[in-house]
Formats: structure tokens, C-alpha cells, sequence
């Protein structure tokens, strides 16, 4: 037996019938020696499918919780969306009275004068009923942020 690594536990071998040279048994994962403790081949192509479905199954669970994330911010910006194109409509509509923060307003398309207005008397309001060239599009609030928010729809979206 011949020792080319002139090692304590290498040595060199003719196992395959070629020569391997620094053959080191202590760090072999199979046996080398005749008494050595048995072992079973891996079935490689099985763990191989089993690690792949557990990798896409955790993917997989990711993927919906993140999928689930974004369709809850997604509906937030909508929110967020419609109360700047409320804000924006109140601001651009006519009123003359003092508003107040935390108070509830209707906005109003008056016909008429072809122009949208900010009024206190929703549709129930009237004694004698409401003006016929009024179109009631939302009741709306104003926030302490100085933004408006609608509170109830009326008719169609604005």
C-alpha cells in the first residue's frame, strides 16, 4: 500500500483498479474498508421532488401573503384617491356660509347655473322639498386635516 500524501489516515487506492491518489477514509461519506458500518444509497431524484415542492409550497404561501398585502393597499390608495377628488370638487364648488371642521355638508350639481355648490340642506331638508335643478351627488365632511371625506352617496359617483 503506498501513501503519496505521506498522511496519518490518507493513503493512496487502488479500489477501481486505477490508482486515486490521497485517498483520506476519515472524510469519505461511503465505507472504505471491509467491516465498515452499511449504508443505504440516497435516493437523490425523490428528495430532489420533495425539497421542490416544499420550496414552492412556501413560495407559494409568500407569494399570497404579499398578493394580499398589496390588494389591501391598493384598495387604501382608492380611498385616499377619492378623498383628494372630493377635496378637490369642494374646493372648486361655491358656497356662502362658514364651514365648519367635522360638520356634514352636501355637494349639489345646480343645473340651472350649471356649477356644482356646497350646501347644508341635504334632500330631506326642505319644508316644501327640494329645488328641482338640484342633483344631490354625495354628502361629504370636513376632516381636521382640512380634507374631505364623503360620507354617504347619492345618485351616481361624482
Amino acid at each position: 500500500m503506498s501513501n503519496s500524501a505521506k498522511g496519518r489516515s490518507s493513503y493512496d487506492s487502488t479500489a477501481t483498479g486505477s490508482l486515486i491518489h490521497f485517498f483520506n477514509r476519515n472524510i469519505s461519506e461511503y465505507p472504505t474498508e471491509i467491516g465498515a458500518s452499511k449504508f443505504e444509497l440516497v435516493p437523490v431524484e425523490k428528495q430532489k421532488d420533495i425539497m421542490l415542492n416544499v420550496a414552492r409550497l412556501h413560495a407559494q404561501q409568500e407569494y399570497n401573503r404579499i398578493m394580499d398585502l398589496v390588494n389591501v393597499l391598493q384598495k387604501q390608495a382608492a380611498q385616499i384617491k377619492r378623498r383628494l377628488d372630493i377635496t378637490d370638487l369642494v374646493h372648486s364648488a361655491e358656497y356662502k356660509f362658514q364651514i365648519a371642521h367635522d360638520k356634514c355638508y352636501w355637494l349639489v350639481n345646480d343645473q340651472n347655473l350649471q356649477k356644482i355648490i356646497l350646501c347644508i340642506l341635504g334632500p330631506n331638508d326642505w319644508s316644501a322639498g327640494c329645488p328641482n335643478n338640484y342633483e344631490y351627488l354625495a354628502r361629504v365632511k370636513w376632516l381636521g386635516d382640512y380634507s374631505w371625506i364623503e360620507v354617504d352617496l347619492v345618485g351616481n359617483p361624482v
